[in-house]
């Protein structure tokens, strides 16, 4: 009979390996507060690090001159809602039943 033995070293020397981050609908809401500054705290999972685009941003944000400042946030903006407008047009696409909008008629008088 053959033994199985392990060839590489363990990660983390040995320890266990840390929890998986939380999906996002696994994480209470009413209670969660964001990281302080310093800590990185655990990341949801299913979605890539987006906390050095933003940080690029805000350092790009506080380099530029305050009469370029105001242009550069309606940049933001644009680009934003741009981004939106393409998860809307992506979500509609999606196959499946669309969401039931609630429409009450309210009487003009």
């Amino acid at each position: 009979m053959s033994e199985y033995r392990q060839t590489t070293p363990p990660r983390n020397g040995g320890e266990e390996p840390p929890p998986p981050p939380p999906k996002w609908d696994e994480v209470d809401w009413d209670t969660w507060t964001p990281p302080s500054p310093g800590e990185g705290g655990p990341r949801l999972g299913g979605g890539p690090d987006l906390r050095p685009l933003f940080a690029l941003i805000d350092v790009m944000r506080s380099a530029l001159p305050s009469e370029l400042r105001d242009q550069f946030n309606s940049l933001v903006r644009e680009l934003l809602l741009t981004l939106r407008a393409l998860i809307d047009w992506y979500l509609e696409r999606l196959p499946g039943p669309k969401p039931e909008s609630r429409v009450e008629d309210i009487p003009i008088e």
